[in-house]
């Protein structure tokens, strides 16, 4: 808008979004942060004129009223401000004019007062093991990958076609992305006859109800919001996707290990209870089929513990 510099603009937004845990807000904080100390990011120096004036109140005194709105983004009231930061739905709803943008990225609308102040985009960026990860996890027997995310149509199909993910379903709300695990959970089971498991990765708020309802919730752990990780039955703590493959891996070891010890354990004591049935067991045989049956099956389950292949994938 007229008048509202660039820094002045991301200042409002990272104000309005202080108080929320969405990887969006945080970024959207990041550069406000570069910003103020008089960094561009990507390296350059700001010229004074273009830093925004220094507020040193604390942001508990400048921003209340704070509401995130579900699939649309924040309102909140800053400085004394009505503020807005957002998808074009959230300005719409408001009935705040303001120009759309066709720019490559997630797109957030800023207005002040019902006043449109200005568009910040930010840019995706892929994982470097990103597209390791989905060809690890196609090599670990996962038979279909889907995309659920709310971002724009455009967007999501770039970012799949270069991750090699096999379906995308874009511009969901939270509760649309429920509905469509409700019917990859369907298909699921029609097409493996009850056999197949829905796993669900993600880390936003938004993203906790469809952990908790997928068989096996994942969330990115340093990234993820506390809600996230609460829902969530595994937690990837390093926010690495290529761990996802590498936990399959080390699961499907560690059930053959179990799986070994049960029939192990469970056909030596049958076939020493059928010997003494006969009158052919004795005592030696009684004593390996319980404690010598239980250091072997120890000595067998300690195989878990070497992971150092898994670490130097």
């Amino acid at each position: 808008a007229p008048g509202v510099t660039e820094a002045e603009l991301v200042a409002t937004a990272a104000a309005a979004e202080a108080f929320s845990t969405h990887p969006i807000a945080q970024s959207v904080r990041a550069y406000g942060d570069a910003m103020a100390n008089g960094e561009r990011p990507g390296g350059d120096t700001m010229m004074n004129g273009e830093r925004p004036a220094a507020n040193v109140a604390p942001l508990a005194e400048r921003v209340r009223d704070v509401r995130e709105v579900s699939g649309q983004g924040v309102e909140a009231v800053v400085d004394g401000r009505g503020v807005l930061v957002g998808n074009g739905k959230l300005m719409a709803a408001h009935g705040v004019p303001f120009q759309a943008t066709d720019a490559a990225g997630t797109v957030l609308y800023v207005a002040a007062d019902g006043a449109f102040l200005g568009t910040i985009v930010i840019a995706d960026t892929i994982k470097p093991t990103a597209a390791r990860a989905i060809a690890d996890l196609h090599a670990a027997g996962v038979k279909k990958t889907v995309m659920l995310t709310g971002d724009r149509t455009d967007v999501a199909a770039s970012v799949a076609a270069r991750l090699g993910i096999d379906e995308v379903h874009a511009e969901l709300l939270p509760q649309d992305k429920v509905a469509e695990v409700e019917k990859l959970l369907a298909a699921t089971e029609r097409d493996t006859r009850g056999k197949g498991k829905l796993a669900f990765v993600g880390d936003g708020i938004n993203d906790a109800p469809v952990l908790t309802r997928a068989d096996i919730g994942i969330a990115m752990g340093a990234m993820g919001s506390d809600a996230a990780i609460e829902a969530a039955d595994i937690v990837l703590m390093n926010d690495n996707p290529d761990d996802i493959a590498k936990a399959i891996d080390v699961a499907r070891r560690t059930m053959r290990i179990v799986w070994q010890n049960i029939i192990f354990a469970l056909g030596i004591k049958f076939a020493v209870l059928v010997l003494a049935a006969f009158g052919i067991a004795n005592m030696w045989m009684a004593v390996f089929a319980d404690v010598g049956v239980a250091v072997i099956a120890i000595l067998n389950a300690m195989r878990a513990m070497n992971v150092s292949r898994y670490e130097k994938r």
